[in-house]
């Protein structure tokens, strides 16, 4: 069975509108969990718009499945990440005043970057997946600078999805084929909701794992968490 990775970032936005501790992230992340998700991700950004750097280690003290954290690999993300150690750790190539993430590395250019960096991470047993665009060329320059997994940039096949399907699941198959076949594990993430999961689970074979986050939350607000939640898995089935 793929993993559901729930992205509690929109929980976090909500806290930081208001001020306070409304929602608490740490039972946030306790109940997302208890109600059947199997890994927690959170993607800490420059500005702190959502996320802020002071949560990540008490959620880290907290969750008891796989904790992984997003982001752009500067100076204070490393050093967060190598202190906190999570499990995963998922590079993305996010500008400081990026809205969300909307394109993966170029691999091939970033190379001698991203080798230092996969290289760092490794060293404390962190396991580390780079968000890719869905083309093989990007997926063997993964390969190249030492990654462990890729996470398929899925924003695209989601926008044509209710288009034509087939069609916009072509390039993940081509992908992800290359991936498995050069020992890579695959994760995906971003936009993918209960319209289009199972479709892409069910093509994408050999599929780990998928970060979600601004869908659960917002099919939380009519179904709440626990419904959503036990939603999400069955599509992954």
């Amino acid at each position: 069975m793929t993993r559901l990775s729930v992205n509690i970032n929109k929980y976090a936005l909500v806290r930081n509108s208001r001020g306070g501790k409304m929602p608490d992230l740490i039972q946030i992340a306790k109940d997302c969990e208890r109600f059947g998700a199997q890994g927690i991700t959170v993607h800490p950004r420059q500005d702190e718009r959502h996320i802020r750097y002071s949560d990540v280690r008490p959620l880290k003290e907290i969750v008891t499945t796989e904790f992984n954290i997003e982001g752009y690999p500067d100076k204070r993300f490393m050093e967060m990440v190598l202190e906190v150690q999570p499990h995963q750790c998922t590079l993305v190539p996010d500008a400081s005043n990026q809205l969300t993430s909307d394109h993966g590395w170029d691999t091939n250019m970033e190379k001698l970057f991203l080798t230092d960096i996969v290289g760092k991470l490794q060293e404390k047993g962190i396991r580390v997946s780079l968000f890719v665009d869905a083309k093989e060329d990007m997926v063997l320059g993964a390969k190249d600078v030492g990654a462990d997994r890729i996470e398929l940039y899925t924003g695209p096949f989601a926008e044509e999805f209710h288009t034509c399907k087939e069609e916009a699941i072509e390039p993940h198959l081509r992908a992800a084929k290359v991936a498995h076949e050069i020992g890579l594990g695959i994760n995906a993430g971003h936009d993918l909701n209960l319209d289009n999961l199972k479709f892409y689970k069910s093509s994408i074979v050999n599929l780990e794992e998928v970060s979600i986050g601004h869908a659960i939350i917002c099919d939380a607000i009519y179904f709440g968490l626990e419904t959503t939640i036990q939603k999400y898995l069955e599509e992954l089935k």
